[in-house]
């Protein structure tokens, strides 16, 4: 039975599931329907982050364009354009024992590409959510259901696994940003140019 969060819990991954080795973040979102004639093409990205909170270089932003990062700890599954259909639209693959020692944080994130120029925001965005769950098995660890929280935001921080005493942790985030991933990218430590 998986354990559901609301925004800011914490809870154990590894503690509470001992042996757990690959672990998947699924990502999902519908888009509300509405008139303003563009597809909507969501995006999620990983943020693998050192002690301070930042990228140690581009490598440990991993997305589409760059599938693996972690030493290939951290996998990106592919870009989904359409948010259509049931399930995951987005998973990331992460092999929580080969994550390099000195990434302390894992942090998932959701953007819309082009949001500025298409006039969209996750106002227009619905049952947006998060999961874990255990590759090898298929069971749903951890679920995280956004809510309808955002307006005018075209950019999300949903969650984060981060390192303590030994074990991994899983913090449900929910903030928004404006500005898209370039706000997130900055934020995190990576040139935008």
């Amino acid at each position: 039975m998986a354990v559901s969060l609301s925004k800011g819990q914490k809870v154990d991954l590894t503690k509470n599931n001992p042996g757990l080795k690959k672990a998947v973040v699924g990502l999902g979102w519908d888009t509300n329907k509405y008139d303003g004639g563009n597809d909507f093409d969501l995006d999620s990205s990983v943020f693998l982050l050192g002690e301070n909170g930042k990228v140690t270089n581009e490598s440990d932003f991993v997305f589409y364009n760059n599938p693996k990062g972690g030493n290939n700890s951290v996998e990106h599954t592919g870009d989904n354009r359409t948010g259509a259909g049931d399930g995951d639209d987005e998973q990331v693959k992460i092999d929580l024992g080969s994550v390099p020692a000195n990434v302390q944080r894992i942090a998932f994130t959701i953007t819309i590409h082009e949001a500025e120029s298409r006039n969209q925001n996750f106002g227009q965005v619905s049952n947006a959510y998060a999961r874990i769950f255990n590759e090898e098995t298929g069971e749903e660890l951890i679920r995280y259901d956004l809510g309808e929280d955002f307006s005018i935001e075209t950019a999300l921080v949903v969650g984060e696994l981060y390192r303590h005493n030994g074990e991994w942790k899983f913090s449900a985030i929910g903030s928004g940003y404006q500005g898209g991933l370039a706000a997130l990218a900055t934020d995190f430590g990576l040139q935008v140019g």
